[in-house]
């Protein structure tokens, strides 16, 4: 992780520290192919991880192809399922309803967004909560917001990850999430409770969000507009974690950014997650930890 001495407001010397996704993410593939090889070598099986492609959208082509890519890293047993584009809702519900009965099949995850003809909502509910490793499904939602143990979003996971292993004890810190969305803003906040945060929620009807924001030690950046955080939003030696992937075009070329203006605000912060290679691949290795998490509750029933 690339550090550099600033000086913040007050002048005293802190440390800001670009928090390294890939390389963190490799250490966690790492002891997960660690942890399923103990786990293959106890049940005698491989914890299968499922996952369902709809159509050939460039984006979620890669990142099936990334899932894949780890989970093989990782040990796991990999299922693809491809379907084209104009699938229709009963083949799409008998794939997933195959899936839950495989016992092979520990995980399963639904690459979303599905095309517009397709009901994301009932394939969500329609997973197995207990195979359900994006942790999407209700009766996982309802468990993770009354503090029991679940499959987490792999996304917020992998932000907690990052932060803890930054600022270790999250006890008393100030958070501030910027989203609402049922994927990241909701869960990131069930989990920095869990962790003794005191955790605000802002959004696009927040009134004098700059000022609330500049409070935080903690800012969970998950809103999709590109580079909106600025410096002057940012508690100087806040640690910034941008979840956003926004294409951009710069001097004719395309970009991707987060939602965080990553060059204005790293002087400012105390540490921060780069756009691309910050959130994205912790997000992946967290899936590759739910699936063993899953694979090993479902075996100790």
């Amino acid at each position: 992780m690339a550090t550099k001495q600033l000086f913040s407001s007050k002048g005293a010397e802190v440390m800001a520290t670009i928090i390294d996704g890939k390389a963190l993410a490799a250490l966690v593939v790492e002891e997960v192919a660690k942890d399923v090889a103990s786990f293959e070598k106890q049940y005698n099986i491989k914890p299968g991880l499922a996952v369902v492609l709809v159509g050939e959208d460039p984006a979620s082509q890669v990142y099936v192809r990334n899932k894949v890519l780890r989970a093989n890293e990782s040990g796991l047993n990999s299922i693809e399922r491809k379907l084209p584009a104009d699938v229709d809702q009963a083949t799409l519900n008998k794939v997933v309803d195959e899936l839950n009965q495989d016992p092979a099949v520990h995980g399963i995850l639904v690459q979303l967004p599905l095309p517009e003809h397709l009901d994301e909502e009932y394939i969500i509910n329609a997973i197995a909560p207990e195979k359900d490793v994006d942790g999407f499904h209700p009766v996982n939602v309802g468990r993770l917001n009354s503090g029991q143990e679940t499959l987490t979003p792999c996304t917020p996971l992998g932000c907690l990850i990052m932060l803890q292993r930054e600022l270790g004890d999250l006890t008393g810190k100030n958070a501030v999430i910027i989203g609402r969305s049922n994927i990241v803003g909701k869960p990131m906040a069930a989990l920095l409770l869990q962790q003794s945060c005191t955790v605000t929620i802002v959004h696009s009807r927040t009134r004098d969000i700059e000022e609330i924001v500049k409070q935080a030690d903690i800012v969970v950046a998950a809103v999709g507009r590109s580079e909106m955080v600025k410096s002057h939003w940012i508690k100087p030696g806040a640690a910034v974690i941008d979840v956003g992937i926004n294409a951009i075009e710069v001097d004719g070329k395309r970009k991707l950014v987060g939602d965080v203006d990553f060059a204005d605000v790293e002087p400012v912060a105390g540490a921060i997650t780069p756009v691309p290679g910050g959130v994205g691949p912790m997000t992946i290795a967290c899936l590759m930890k739910n699936t063993l998490t899953a694979a090993t509750q479902q075996l100790r029933k």
